[in-house]
């Protein structure tokens, strides 16, 4: 159950992260989900790094990690995506 659940996170990491970006990222949905799944892992790692606790509540900064991790993955992604796809 835990593998649906990373992919679900890991397709709303993944599609927050290319909101955040600005432009068109040509890349596949499934891209997309890996990218949001391994930014996912690693912000989760870059928040425990920085100290950031789990709450009660929702952990935005946790968030703002994994989307800004997922995001800058898909930003370096996209150019050799559509360069090796031209």
């Amino acid at each position: 159950m835990s593998f649906l659940w990373a992919i679900i996170a890991g397709l709303i990491i993944g599609l927050l992260a290319k909101l955040v970006i600005p432009g068109r990222q040509p890349i596949p949905l499934w891209l997309t989900v890996i990218l949001g799944v391994v930014g996912g892992i690693a912000g989760n790692a870059l928040a425990s790094a920085f100290g950031v606790s789990d709450t009660s509540g929702i952990d935005w900064i946790r968030h703002i990690f994994q989307v800004g991790v997922a995001a800058l993955l898909i930003a370096f992604v996209t150019p050799l995506w559509t360069r090796r796809h031209a």
